[in-house]
């Protein structure tokens, strides 16, 4: 006896977070002896269900979906995608892997993560509290003119790295990182004081790097084998190198940073990933 087909059931609310996304980062390597054995008619479906199914401005398509060609061997191209439901991020995957040339798309590394408000964000109050600790006096205009316009842009900070928009940048790199537990570097083991001074010191070199490199930092603790993802989009390639380079010396990095493979690519629509990749 047939059994009726149970009715589509909606995303579980649980799997969504109180606040923030989640996120995923996928590399694919095209496997060019599947891709070959294929006819020209599965070649040309194929890369039409590609280019659809990473279109972001689909309906089926998460909140935030951009595809970059991969430099060097590692991968091919690379997929980043954020959404309140995980599942509808992992259908894209599933898509791809279904469609007419998803025997071709070898997966080589992913790192899956969730957005989230650092708890080294300083509050308006410990912001206060750390202008006062490097000098400036509470009866200072400028002091107070400072304090004003933290607390007026922290909510729009605070936003972004809950709900990232994606910036219009052609270039992107991403690693993943861990702060170190060895004999006299355990990051885990200095009082919370000692590590919101180090990540402010850290902060501060990162700004100066404000409208050449856009930062995203996600979680992965209990996700990954890493701790946090670092996602930097820039405007050039070289400010990539420098931003990196400069932030090793503070202390939060030079110390305490384990790095993981680096990976640099550059965005393209789908359509055109797919002409560069000669699908």
């Amino acid at each position: 006896m047939n059994r009726p087909h149970a009715p589509a059931s909606l995303p579980d609310p649980t799997i969504r977070m109180s606040e923030g996304w989640h996120c995923l980062h996928i590399y694919y390597r095209i496997d060019q002896a599947v891709l070959e054995s294929l006819s020209d008619q599965r070649r040309e479906q194929g890369r039409a269900e590609l280019t659809d199914i990473l279109d972001p401005q689909a309906e089926q398509a998460p909140k935030r979906l951009q595809s970059s060609v991969v430099s060097g061997h590692a991968a091919d191209f690379c997929l980043i995608m954020m959404d309140p439901d995980p599942l509808k991020i992992d259908a894209v995957v599933q898509r791809l892997r279904s469609c007419a040339i998803g025997a071709a798309l070898e997966p080589t590394y992913s790192f899956v993560s969730i957005t989230e408000v650092s708890e080294y964000v300083p509050s308006v109050e410990q912001y206060a509290e750390r202008l006062q600790r490097e000098g400036d006096s509470p009866d200072d205009p400028a002091f107070q003119a400072k304090v004003r316009a933290y607390e007026q842009r922290l909510p729009a900070m605070n936003q972004q790295r809950l709900y990232p928009e994606i910036p219009p940048f052609p270039v992107v790199t991403f690693y993943p990182m861990n702060k170190i537990r060895i004999p006299g570097a355990n990051w885990y083991l200095e009082p919370f004081s000692v590590r919101s001074a180090l990540m402010a010191e850290h902060a501060t070199s990162g700004i100066r790097f404000a409208g050449r490199v856009s930062q995203l930092i996600t979680a992965s603790t209990g996700f990954d084998d890493w701790e946090w993802g670092v996602t930097l989009w820039s405007r050039a390639p070289e400010h990539i190198k420098d931003i990196v380079y400069s932030m090793r010396f503070d202390r939060a990095s030079a110390k305490y940073a384990e790095f993981g493979p680096f990976y640099v690519s550059y965005v393209m629509s789908a359509a055109d990933m797919a002409d560069h990749l000669r699908l």
